[in-house]
C-alpha cells in the first residue's frame, strides 16, 4: 500500500504559475507510475498527466500541454505538477494517483489504485 499526499494548491490570476506535489508514504515510490488528475465543482474527474516509474515517459491531456509539466523525485518519493500559463478553466481539486500494474502512466482513473485526498486549484481572472 501507498499514501498519498497533495500539497501546494491555493489561489493565483490568470496567467501566473503553481506547482503542485504529491509526497507518497508505504511502499516503494518507484514500484508506481504516476498521474495527475482534476475534479471542477460538477464535473467529471479528468486526467491532467501521467509519469512512468522512471520519469522517463510522461503524458499530457491536450488543454494542459505545453503549459504544465510532470516530473518526480523517486530519492524524494514525490511527484509534482508545474502549472504554468493557468486559466480560470484549470480551477479544480487536482489529485495525484498511483498505478502499481504498469510501467507506462495511463489516462484512465478506473488503472489508479491508490489516491490522495486533493488540493485545491483556484485561478481567478
Amino acid at each position: 500500500q501507498v499514501q498519498l499526499v497533495e500539497s501546494g494548491g491555493g489561489l493565483v490570476q490568470a496567467g501566473g504559475s503553481l506547482r503542485v506535489s504529491c509526497t507518497a508514504s508505504g511502499r516503494t515510490f518507484n514500484d508506481y507510475s504516476m498521474a495527475w488528475f482534476r475534479q471542477a465543482l460538477g464535473s467529471n474527474r479528468e486526467f491532467v498527466a501521467g509519469i512512468s516509474r522512471s520519469g522517463g515517459i510522461t503524458s499530457y491531456a491536450n488543454s494542459v500541454k505545453g503549459r504544465f509539466t510532470i516530473s518526480r523525485d523517486n530519492t524524494k518519493n514525490t511527484m509534482y505538477l508545474q502549472m504554468n500559463s493557468l486559466k480560470p478553466t484549470d480551477t479544480a481539486v487536482y489529485l495525484c494517483a498511483a498505478d502499481p500494474d504498469r510501467m507506462r502512466p495511463s489516462n484512465r482513473d478506473e488503472d489508479f489504485e491508490h489516491w490522495g485526498q486533493g488540493t485545491q486549484v483556484t485561478v481567478s481572472s
